[in-house]
């Protein structure tokens, strides 16, 4: 009997060790592991930048079930604005940071790339001439800055009095002031046009409009699934050598990969092509946003391609890496 008691008294006490040293490992573990990972990310702004930005808060927030993470569209001059004043974490941006909005104490971080495209209706009667023939950056210009050229008879040099309904963004964003510093160093508010809001409002006008004329981010002329340009909507091509005809180098435009590999070695022009950011009033100081930071430059760069944006080159990763430290 008394072994039984001793035998039984050295089987808890080894259960109880186990049990302790078990849950020591456990808490070590939530501490440096995905239950160490908690709080809430609030981002607004870029439409450019919105279709990744949602993927990597579902991905981020597989992976941190404790952190949430809620991302909300309405342009460039929303997110820095909202930013700024402190209503959200993170501002998704798509033109250069300004001067007076370094003043305001603005900091931002590089995250991708993408770019403006001029997109029209697929079912224009002078589709074929505008792939063939594309648009110079002069004719461009006439048409959304000066607005001389009404019809695409004049823009293609063809006998033609299809009339040209030009669309551009009601709101303030990267896209608008992009396309318009692609031609000629203009500014957003210089750009001629029916306002529409939103990248998906352009688009959609355009649709709807078989003699219409606008410009979107590629997001938004790509289907991210298929990699082929949406059903009813079709890009111009840009004239680069200014030869009235869209040579092999310059025909960018079949998927989504092609544009996106033209972006990243430069055969598509830079402007419209550009970085995106994320931006905040002054460096964050909150351990979640940080790390939420962090992962998107380094494990979350795996669904940038995917997303149908082009990644940074490994040295930019390093430096935008290096702001957040």
């Amino acid at each position: 009997m008394k072994k039984t008691l001793i035998l039984s008294c050295s089987i808890i006490a080894i259960i109880i060790a186990l049990t302790t040293s078990c849950e020591n490992n456990s808490s070590k573990n939530n501490a440096d592991g995905k239950d160490s990972i908690s709080g809430n990310i609030s981002i607004s702004g870029a439409f450019a930048l919105y279709p990744l930005t949602v993927k990597w808060a579902d991905e981020y927030m597989k992976l941190f079930p404790n952190v949430k993470i809620d991302v909300s569209a309405g342009g460039a001059g929303k997110g820095m604005t909202d930013a700024l004043s402190g209503m959200i974490d993170l501002g998704m941006f798509s033109k250069a940071v300004s001067d007076e909005e370094k003043q305001k104490g603005a900091w931002w971080i590089a995250v991708t790339k993408d770019a403006v495209v001029a997109t029209v209706n697929a079912k224009n009667p002078q589709i074929e001439a505008i792939k063939a023939n594309g648009l110079t950056m002069e004719k461009f210009y006439d048409i959304f800055i000066t607005g001389k050229i009404t019809n695409w008879g004049i823009a293609l040099g063809i006998k033609s009095k299809e009339k040209l309904n030009v669309y551009s963004r009601s709101d303030a964003c990267g896209a608008a002031e992009m396309w318009a510093k692609f031609l000629n160093n203009k500014k957003q508010e210089d750009l001629q046009g029916i306002g529409v809001n939103g990248d998906a409002g352009v688009a959609d006008a355009v649709r709807k409009d078989i003699s219409g004329i606008g410009f979107n981010n590629i997001a938004y002329a790509f289907d991210m699934n298929t990699r082929k340009k949406y059903e009813g909507m079709e890009i111009v091509p840009i004239d680069i050598n200014k030869n009235g005809k869209i040579e092999t180098e310059e025909n960018v435009y079949n998927t989504l990969d092609d544009i996106m590999a033209a972006i990243k070695d430069g055969r598509y022009p830079s402007p419209p092509a550009r970085d995106l950011f994320f931006v905040c009033k002054g460096k964050p100081q909150k351990a979640v946003i940080t790390h939420f930071l962090n992962w998107v430059l380094t494990d979350g760069q795996k669904y940038v391609n995917e997303a149908g944006y082009v990644l940074l080159s490994e040295e930019s990763i390093k430096t935008e890496l290096g702001k957040i430290k």
